[in-house]
């Protein structure tokens, strides 16, 4: 069995969460021993693919006539995709409709969680959809006091500083209007920002969050996942005020860490993250302001501990077995 693992447009989503997920990919199939190819001129028995452009949509086509099997990956829903950039929302209906000509084409759909999974189903898909966390490398993300150290030392904060962090593209989806908000009402704390994508198609608010100027305030721009990993670890709080997801990376990177982290509370989350159990969760900027004073202050307990049994559930080990699984049923049928 050999699987072309197929990411269309690979350079311009290697600095998102999507880019992120290939990498997961591939690190699963490797320790599942499932042989895979990056070279469309391979041979191969299953085509998976990333993406919803028009040179995969051909590519699932060639594939059907060829008689090889088709397992595509939604990464993207209409729902998170209408708060991205400049006029997302507008051309969000074609989008869905596009994505369900793309997703259709699969032999089976993967998507990252139970909430992604019923949106498809939501479209109409007819096609079998398996929900498949897109994991975590527990060997790299993981508690580590030298981490903390390189983090603060990197960026200037002492070890009495509070340092918040957030993570994402600059669009709206992201939360990172509110984020900027969080910082201007709590002066007494550091925000930090890690991600980057051109502001020329961000939405006016996101553009006006960006340029803001405040003495605890940064954006970091795009890092490489080792710096991540040691903001994890150094930050007090991870925050991830995003609006819509189908799963987020960042927030399983958090619970391997066993970082203290507060989020949206959104219905993604609802099957995973317990309020108060493994995460906090706020619904606006008024409930992320009192939550976070309250953590740091100590008044409700760190949670960290738990927020990592949440992680080990989502090891790229495990991810692998049930990729490996659904390919190995796919050649059967045959």
């Amino acid at each position: 069995m050999k699987v072309l693992l197929y990411t269309e447009g690979e350079k311009m989503s290697s600095k998102s969460g999507l880019g992120k997920a290939i990498n997961h990919q591939m690190k699963a199939l490797e320790y599942a021993n499932v042989e895979y190819t990056r070279n469309l001129k391979d041979d191969y028995d299953i085509v998976h693919i990333n993406f919803y452009g028009p040179k995969s949509y051909l590519l699932a086509k060639k594939a059907h006539k060829q008689g090889k099997k088709v397992v595509y990956h939604a990464h993207s829903t209409e729902e998170d995709f209408k708060e991205g950039f400049i006029f997302c929302k507008q051309i969000a209906p074609l989008f869905k409709k596009w994505l369900i000509k793309c997703y259709s084409l699969g032999d089976v759909i993967i998507t990252p969680t139970p909430y992604s999974k019923r949106l498809l189903e939501g479209y109409g898909i007819k096609k079998k959809i398996y929900a498949i966390s897109n994991g975590i490398e527990l060997s790299l993300f993981k508690k580590d006091t030298k981490a903390k150290e390189r983090f603060r030392k990197k960026y200037n904060y002492s070890k009495d500083d509070k340092v918040i962090i957030g993570i994402g593209l600059y669009i709206t989806r992201k939360g990172i209007v509110d984020f900027v908000e969080l910082a201007r009402r709590m002066p007494e704390y550091k925000f930090i920002w890690f991600g980057y994508s051109p502001l020329l198609f961000a939405t006016k608010d996101v553009k006006k969050a960006v340029k803001t100027k405040l003495d605890n305030l940064v954006f970091a721009g795009y890092v490489e996942q080792e710096i991540i990993k040691d903001a994890m670890n150094g930050c007090d709080i991870y925050l991830f005020p995003t609006f819509e997801e189908t799963e987020g990376i960042p927030i399983i990177e958090a619970c391997a860490c066993q970082t203290n982290a507060i989020i949206r509370d959104i219905p993604i989350f609802n099957e995973w993250l317990e309020d108060g159990e493994n995460v906090y969760k706020a619904k606006d900027v008024d409930e992320f302001e009192i939550k976070i004073k309250k953590l740091l202050n100590k008044e409700i307990p760190e949670l960290g501990t738990k927020a990592y049994e949440v992680a080990k559930e989502r090891d790229l080990k495990i991810i692998g077995q049930q990729l490996k699984t659904i390919y190995e049923e796919l050649l059967k049928e045959n």
